[in-house]
């Protein structure tokens, strides 16, 4: 099976598809790290294993569980109103047509909740079909500058303030009704610092990443560290993103939608939680919940294709066969429970999401 990835990986950078990659494969007691090219085409420094990733989306699981450790301590409430700690999303408007006009708008039929942004079904999220740019809803998180698709460039409002703006949009369908990607991540982590009463960068540190011993992992990184950064490529060329000085320094908001960096090994750790039932962070009970699918069929159909059949827990996407997230700068991690395995799969091409190459390697985890 590792010699399977092996092959498939070393195909596609022969082919100019990837400079490098750091990929693994891990049981509970054993590990298979294979570590290959450089942090950019045409030059570089060579991939190492301890390489830094801007990790985009595969935040998303992370976040989830340190929010469920509020949730296992009762600072938070799987059925609580988010509006009892983020009073800007109290009394919600609903589009009345999502490409209709800002002010066309019924009321909610009921508040969001805690599991509604854990299962991104808040009502707010990503349009991709039908899409329009010129959706009055789209222009209008455009305008108030809050980030609300790719990571970069970061928003320039501190949590407060994003809330607050993000107070002011109507959602795009009812609460509970609809899965749609993105926005609830944002939304969780000014929620998990409302709750915890202090910055997310912080409560992460206490509650998940400390622990776990996930030392390379965070908003942001020592300046040696971030100077280590692969470049980021996207259709073969160079895509544009938060620069190594900004990785330097603390962002003003925290995404827990897409903001953290990690490397392979404090993702690995983060991994074998999950796998062997949450400790020391979590109850098994807190892992089955969030690995168990939330959606409904026509939910999932509706999802499109980012779900792409799969259903979702909390901050994760849940199949028959794996659980777990990539980002959408190339990165990857997932659990196989039947194999008990973890895989994990860095890169900064974000090419490997549809070019085949993320298919390669889940099938090899699972077969």
């Amino acid at each position: 099976m590792t010699e399977r990835i092996r092959a498939a990986l070393a195909a596609r950078m022969k082919s100019n598809e990837l400079p490098g990659y750091v990929a693994v494969v891990a049981g509970p007691d054993d590990e298979w790290v294979d570590v290959a090219g450089v942090t950019a085409f045409g030059g570089g420094t060579p991939m190492e294993r301890d390489t830094p990733f801007r990790i985009a989306s595969t935040t998303k699981p992370i976040m989830a569980a340190v929010a469920m450790t509020l949730v296992e301590d009762g600072t938070l409430r799987l059925d609580q109103r988010v509006d009892e700690l983020l009073p800007e999303l109290a009394d919600r408007r609903v589009l009345t047509h999502v490409d209709g006009p800002l002010d066309d708008t019924v009321p909610a039929r009921r508040p969001i909740t805690v599991e509604d942004v854990l299962t991104y079904r808040m009502g707010h999220g990503l349009i991709f079909e039908p899409y329009d740019p010129d959706f009055p809803i789209v222009n209008e998180g455009k305008r108030l500058e809050l980030t609300l698709a790719e990571p970069d460039p970061r928003t320039p409002h501190p949590p407060d303030e994003w809330i607050r703006r993000f107070g002011t949009l109507p959602l795009m369908s009812q609460p509970g009704e609809e899965w749609q990607y993105n926005t609830a991540g944002a939304v969780l982590g000014v929620l998990i610092s409302r709750a915890a009463g202090g910055p997310l960068a912080d409560v992460a540190e206490e509650r998940l990443l400390g622990p776990l011993g996930m030392r390379s992992t965070g908003f942001h990184l020592p300046t040696h560290q971030a100077a280590r950064l692969p470049a980021l490529y996207l259709n073969g060329e160079p895509r544009p993103g938060s620069t190594k000085e900004e990785w330097s320094s603390p962002p003003v908001f925290p995404s827990a939608a897409a903001g953290l960096a990690s490397t392979a090994d404090d993702l690995l750790r983060f991994g074998r939680m999950m796998l062997a039932g949450g400790g020391p962070v979590l109850s098994r009970e807190s892992v089955a919940a969030m690995t168990t699918n939330h959606l409904t069929d026509a939910q999932i159909v509706r999802g499109g294709v980012l779900l792409d059949g799969s259903g979702w827990g909390y901050g994760l996407s849940v199949t028959e066969h794996e659980y777990g997230w990539p980002g959408g700068y190339g990165t990857f991690w997932c659990n196989v429970p039947a194999k008990r395995r973890v895989g994990i799969l860095l890169t900064q091409t974000a090419d490997v999401l549809w070019n085949g190459t993320l298919t390669e390697f889940t099938r090899a985890l699972i077969d």
